[in-house]
């Protein structure tokens, strides 16, 4: 089946529909509207320069580029990461935490796919890698995000908790067991839902994609449940890598809590 290109009219018909939806929060006082409009507007920025920059890779292919490009996303997911914390670490940690995070687990898994399941020559193709290493990304990074947020609100709502353990004696890990426990929980249960609904519920993104393009239904689903796997793992891996170091930051060689690293968004 041949692929059915959209046109520059087709989009604004879709945006309209954003745009009804941003005059029914003004006319609720939902005040959410300015919000949605901004974020459609970087969504569509955002996608159309990808698109560009991915047509010149797909040219030139050139390993630096794709590097630099690899290296974008994954500065830029820290930042978000950073940006939805309501109480973030302060310094080079606010932004550290999550992208070395994203970095051990969502840079790991994809090359480990790219080798070794999927056996890309070479595995650094662009067609294979960007996509790939995008989808790991953006999951990992909401994983990442609610696990930290998670781990720094509980941090501060408890703090006479955790410091009154310290004073009975406990280290800094059991001071804050049940408190990494928890942000650990609520960072896994987004992908769990997710592949719990997928393909009962809804047709995840990446196959719906692949079937729009003309792949064959079970080649897609094939995919599909790979993406699925891979973003479980990376999710887990990074929430946990981020649970540990940001749990560690909130407390000083002697194991004294310091919530002072902390700062309101």
């Amino acid at each position: 089946m041949e692929l059915i290109r959209l046109s520059a009219l087709d989009l604004g018909l879709a945006a309209s529909l954003v745009l009804l939806l941003a005059i029914l929060s003004f006319r609720l006082s939902l005040g959410v509207e300015r919000k949605l409009l901004i974020a459609a507007l970087r969504s569509i920025v955002q996608l159309t320069l990808l698109g560009l920059v991915l047509k010149s890779l797909f040219a030139q292919s050139h390993p630096l580029f794709i590097a630099a490009l690899a290296l974008f996303m994954l500065f830029m997911a820290g930042y978000e990461v950073m940006a939805r914390q309501a109480r973030r670490f302060s310094g080079a940690w606010g932004m550290g935490v999550g992208t070395l995070s994203m970095f051990i687990s969502s840079f790991s898994v994809t090359i480990l796919a790219l080798n070794v399941i999927i056996q890309v020559e070479p595995w650094y193709s662009v067609q294979y890698l960007i996509p790939l290493l995008g989808m790991l990304l953006g999951n990992t990074m909401s994983g990442i995000a609610i696990s930290l947020d998670n781990l720094t609100h509980n941090a501060w709502q408890q703090r006479h908790q955790i410091e009154a353990r310290l004073m009975l004696g406990h280290d800094w890990h059991k001071a804050i067991e049940e408190i990494r426990r928890n942000a650990l929980r609520s960072g896994l249960i987004p992908i769990i839902n997710a592949m719990a609904a997928a393909g009962v519920v809804s047709l995840p993104g990446m196959m719906t994609g692949q079937i729009l393009a003309g792949s064959p239904p079970f080649e897609a689903a094939k995919y599909q449940i790979l993406i699925l796997l891979l973003i479980s793992a990376g999710t887990g891996f990074g929430a946990t890598a981020a649970v540990w170091l940001g749990s560690r930051r909130l407390f000083d060689e002697r194991q004294r809590l310091r919530l002072d690293r902390l700062k309101s968004s």
